[in-house]
């Protein structure tokens, strides 16, 4: 499952984090930056986040986007931005690349589409998202306990290649991530609510206080630690968040409508003068939101497997795995126990988030034979 070569485009917050913390995994990676920015390289190089920096020329001169296995790349993670990606897409399908792509962009279709359109059929691509994060930016930000106990997303697709899926699950969950799978679509419309709207929301919220700040700014001044944590994302990259906004824009428009029904359904309640309304709405988020963990790690009595016998085609993997992400469950590890050359058991470690029985159901109609299993023998 180890990857022993891999570039990192892109050495910013996410890409230095990712270089960072692969380096540190026993079993020798090495991992090679790529950046347009030679002081970006020269920091990464010297505070041991990569082994290598390299400009994206000389990456391509030395072999690293080929397919010779020898010098060639096993994985490239292109942590920039869609548009970015898009490019870097083209420039690996032109170079013959023959390993595993992914990506790190907050919204998938786009990428998606152009590794599909620009790859060739000797790569295979796994879209990924890292739900870690900071204000803070460029490679000086970086830190290799980024994704500890963090969500990172993979979206596979019907086509996707189940060894290169296999691989990437293992290697991000090495780097302490919990991974879950979910569909393309489902994403971009998930994020929008859990990630870009609240960014907008944050940065609204300094609109509206800068608004009435006054001549000095004192209203500014004022502002305590409440303001500022509720408001600390807005000061990201007003670049990088453009162009989420842009890549993800009907799924953003919407999350601020229904945003929007929200807040006009409370100014109601507060017109009214209605305490009972205000403070049930009020106790329902609060309960909502002092039940999110601040990070979620399980025991092993609170893991078990589960089983799936299938005929290994393309895909088979991705289909079962993302019917694992619609009931809410988390995978922990994942192996494919081949019976004979068309024919295996996919093992999945379940932890117990999601809801099982549900899952099961999903399978069966879909055609499999799923059981399950308590990973501890001694857990009945």
């Amino acid at each position: 499952m180890q990857f022993r070569r891999i570039c990192v485009v892109g050495i910013g917050l996410i890409g230095g984090s990712f270089a960072a913390a692969a380096r540190m995994l026993e079993g020798g990676t090495h991992v090679l930056g790529v950046d347009i920015d030679p002081d970006a390289l020269s920091y990464a190089l010297e505070h041991g986040i990569v082994d290598e920096a390299l400009t994206a020329e000389d990456a391509l001169l030395a072999g690293w986007f080929g397919d010779d296995p020898d010098r060639a790349a096993e994985l490239v993670v292109l942590a920039t931005s869609a548009s970015i990606a898009e490019e870097w897409l083209a420039r690996l399908g032109e170079a013959g690349f023959a390993g595993v792509v992914t990506d790190v962009a907050s919204t998938k279709a786009r990428v998606s589409n152009a590794a599909r359109s620009s790859l060739g059929d000797a790569a295979s691509y796994v879209g990924g998202h890292p739900m870690a994060g900071s204000e803070q930016s460029g490679v000086t930000a970086a830190r290799a306990d980024l994704f500890d106990g963090a969500y990172y997303v993979l979206t596979p697709a019907s086509d996707t290649d189940s060894e290169a899926f296999r691989r990437l699950h293992s290697f991000v969950g090495r780097l302490g991530a919990r991974v879950i799978s979910v569909d393309v679509d489902a994403h971009d419309e998930a994020v929008a609510i859990i990630s870009h709207v609240p960014h907008v929301t944050a940065s609204a919220l300094v609109e509206l206080a800068k608004a009435h700040a006054g001549e000095g700014d004192e209203l500014m001044r004022l502002a305590a630690g409440g303001f500022k944590d509720t408001t600390r994302i807005a000061a990201g990259s007003a670049e990088l968040w453009t162009g989420i906004c842009l890549d993800n824009a009907v799924a953003l428009a919407e999350g601020i409508d229904e945003l929007r029904d929200v807040l006009g359904s409370f100014v109601e309640m507060v017109r009214a003068r209605d305490r009972v309304a205000i403070r049930d709405w009020l106790a329902r988020a609060a309960d909502v939101r002092r039940a999110l963990p601040s990070q979620w790690v399980p025991a092993s009595e609170a893991l078990t497997e589960l089983l799936v016998p299938m005929i290994d085609r393309p895909g088979v993997v991705s289909e079962i795995t993302l019917a694992v992400g619609r009931s809410g469950c988390n995978i922990e590890a994942i192996e494919i126990d081949h019976q004979s050359e068309d024919s295996a058991v996919l093992v999945l470690v379940l932890t117990d988030e999601g809801d099982m029985q549900r899952l099961l159901s999903d399978l069966s109609g879909a055609g499999y034979e799923p059981s399950l299993r308590p990973l501890d023998p001694e857990v009945s």
